[in-house]
């Protein structure tokens, strides 16, 4: 078996079984693209125009959400300029609430009740994209690793794509689509040609994407683009149990530590930050800010001892910050960024949408493809018998055949009629 025919056969075989799984994979990402714009337009009154004056601090904030819930903890605040504060409280897993608040003044906007196992539209679309809906632990491996088939997809499909020869007629086949032409050729076209524009970008969304769900490849990766260095994972820190409520309340420790980071970064365009959980001295403060509006690669995070304020330091790829990161740890940083497109901003985003609609298209198209070739019935000729003999596909026409000319033309051949078979079957 040569090269092309075992490549052709894995295209073939492994699309068919990984299909439907790249299918909902690409369909749902290509959903989830635009999540916070869509957001964004469906609750408008959560738009709020930018003061020049600043946000209300960690404990302000947390004061206004227990107003209307005071049972329960404040977990996380995030913010974005023009927008409104979602602050977060109890345990996001099981029974949580979020509310939107004006930043500046405290005031509710919105809020989501949620109880365990209750998801929103995107939240439902992400769990499909992550997992098929499945259980975390089958369906995640069963997403990542179709994701890594889907690269081989691609490949062998540039390998079977690519012409013998290069003339003017492979090139019209191969890089344009003849809406003219019969289903079966404008189907053909769409796999080929689409899936061969949207490839580069389809590579990088997928191999972006294998970054978060298959260890091996992540450490490799980061490997061999940061020149033999080994991935280092996010140590587990911890506040200094020792001095609790011995320098700083966790109101006052959280507001200075929210303080430090924005005196660093005063034109930040948005920020994180979650609230140690008190009931565990050793929980930490983590601050992390945005200075790019929807992007994420040139954040920057910190870390404080909740009792004493000390920044604590992991050594992970995340903690420096982007310009002064090495190669590797910057396209660690800009991974997210690029698997959504908002790398190159909105348009980014845009180009990200249409390439993963091609992406779910492309299953789609190659299972008709194969259905036609193997099941068919347009065929111009059918199989025959053992002998050789063609088998009779449509009714019998008479063909008349000259006769020749010359001495040895018989009169009986003036004129003979023969039954032949239309291959049309007209």
């Amino acid at each position: 078996m040569t090269f092309k025919k075992i490549n052709n056969w894995l295209h073939l075989w492994l699309g068919l079984i990984s299909g439907i799984i790249v299918f909902v994979v690409c369909l749902t990402g290509c959903i989830w693209v635009f999540n916070e714009e869509i957001t964004a337009m469906l609750h408008p009154e959560t738009s709020i125009e930018s003061q020049n004056r600043p946000v209300m601090t960690p404990s302000q904030l947390q004061d206004a959400a227990r107003k209307h819930f005071p049972n329960l903890s404040v977990a996380y605040v995030t913010y974005q300029q023009g927008r409104t504060a979602y602050v977060g409280l109890g345990d996001r897993r099981k029974d949580g609430v979020t509310l939107q608040l004006n930043p500046y003044t405290g005031e509710l906007v919105n809020k989501t009740e949620s109880k365990k196992g209750e998801v929103d539209f995107f939240r439902f679309i992400l769990n499909g994209h992550r997992a098929l809906w499945l259980p975390y632990e089958i369906g995640r491996p069963i997403v990542n690793y179709a994701t890594l088939v889907f690269v081989i997809l691609l490949i062998t499909g540039l390998i079977w794509w690519w012409p013998k020869r290069w003339n003017k007629t492979t090139r019209q086949k191969s890089f344009k689509i003849k809406w003219g032409a019969s289903f079966k050729r404008v189907n053909l076209d769409l796999h080929n040609v689409l899936g061969f524009y949207s490839l580069l970008f389809l590579l990088a969304i997928a191999l972006t994407g294998m970054v978060w769900g298959i260890e091996w490849y992540s450490k490799g990766l980061y490997w061999v683009t940061s020149g033999g260095q080994s991935l280092i994972e996010r140590g587990r820190l911890e506040s200094d149990s020792l001095m609790i409520n011995t320098l700083y309340k966790p109101e006052q420790a959280m507001d200075l530590a929210f303080e430090k980071v924005i005196s660093k970064h005063p034109e930040a365009q948005g920020f994180y930050y979650s609230f140690p959980d008190t009931s565990k001295p050793k929980s930490i403060i983590f601050v992390s800010i945005y200075p790019s509006k929807g992007q994420f690669y040139n954040s920057k995070s910190y870390k404080f001892d909740q009792h004493t304020l000390k920044e604590l330091k992991s050594g992970d790829v995340y903690e420096a910050s982007f310009e002064e990161a090495p190669f590797g740890a910057k396209l660690r940083k800009m991974n997210y960024d690029i698997h959504v497109g908002s790398i190159l901003g909105f348009p980014g985003k845009v180009l990200a949408f249409l390439v993963t609609l091609i992406g779910a298209s492309l299953p789609v198209t190659g299972f008709l493809i194969w259905w036609g070739r193997k099941f068919g019935k347009n065929k111009r000729v059918k199989s025959g018998d053992k002998s050789g003999h063609m088998e009779a596909t449509g009714p019998i026409v008479p063909v008349k055949i000259p006769a020749r000319t010359g001495t040895i033309a018989k009169p009986e051949l003036v004129l003979n009629t023969v039954h032949v078979q239309s291959p049309k079957g007209e």
